[in-house]
Order: structure tokens, then sequence, then C-alpha cells
């Protein structure tokens, strides 16, 4: 009986306000929907970049900047658990390895982006020290 005084209720309501609540509940639902189907795809279009000397890598579990505003160094991207970075300089994507937050952050931070990546982080500048030639390559 109460869903028959419901149902009378609303049936005696204007039509534009019956259509305006099922269009509301119409576009809760639909977004929703939308949000879900983001999610489930979000791990089929991940995006992997190909790293020079390693190959490809899928970027999921690493913060990245956006496009940086840099001549030379145009997106980082780092994994804090294994202390790992990508950077890209210009087209191509190199690997660091054990290399520190601090440094990565000092890195963004700095007014040239470029000329801190060639003296403190580049191989010929640290003799190596964030190269992963010589360090466990971590595997995502």
């Amino acid at each position: 009986m109460r869903d028959e005084a419901e149902r009378a209720a609303l049936l005696a309501l204007p039509l534009h306000v019956r259509l305006r609540t099922n269009m509301l509940a119409v576009l809760v639902v639909c977004s929703l929907a939308a949000i879900a189907l983001v999610m489930a795809l979000g791990s089929v279009f991940a995006e992997t970049v190909d790293v020079k000397y390693r190959g490809p890598v899928d970027l999921a579990k690493f913060q990245c900047t956006a496009e940086l505003d840099s001549s030379v160094v145009k997106r980082v991207c780092y994994n804090a658990e294994h202390a790992y970075m990508l950077i890209r300089l210009k087209q191509v994507w190199y690997h660091y390895c054990q290399i520190d937050q601090d440094t990565v952050s000092a890195l963004l931070a700095d007014g040239s982006k470029g000329a801190f990546y060639n003296e403190n982080i580049k191989d010929a500048a640290t003799r190596g020290k964030f190269g992963c030639r010589d360090k466990p390559i971590p595997q995502f």
C-alpha cells in the first residue's frame, strides 16, 4: 500500500518536476559508470616509455611531472620506494638508480634544470654516482 501511495504522489507531481528528478538520477548513474570505466581502463592505457639502455618501462608506479618548461629536461618520473628516476632529455628517456628524493626535488626546483642535471646527476659529472651500470635495476 505504501508503494501505491508513493507512486500516486509521484504521478501527482507536474511532468517537468518528474523529468528533472529522473534526469538527475540518470546523470548520477552515468557519472558513476564513467568513473568506474575510467578506473577499470586506467591500467589498459597505462603510459609506457622506452628507456635507453633498459627498454620499456610502465609509469604506473612512478610520480611523474607534466611537461617541463626546460630546453633539455622535458619530464621526470620518480619511484621513491626504489630511489629510481626516469628523465626525458629532449626526446630520449634515461634512468638513474639509487638517486635520493632530495636530489630529484632539487632538480625540479632549480631554475636551470639542464644545468642542474649536467652538474649533479649526469654520469660524467658524478663519476656514475647515480648510474645504473653497477647497481640493481628495479623491476616493475
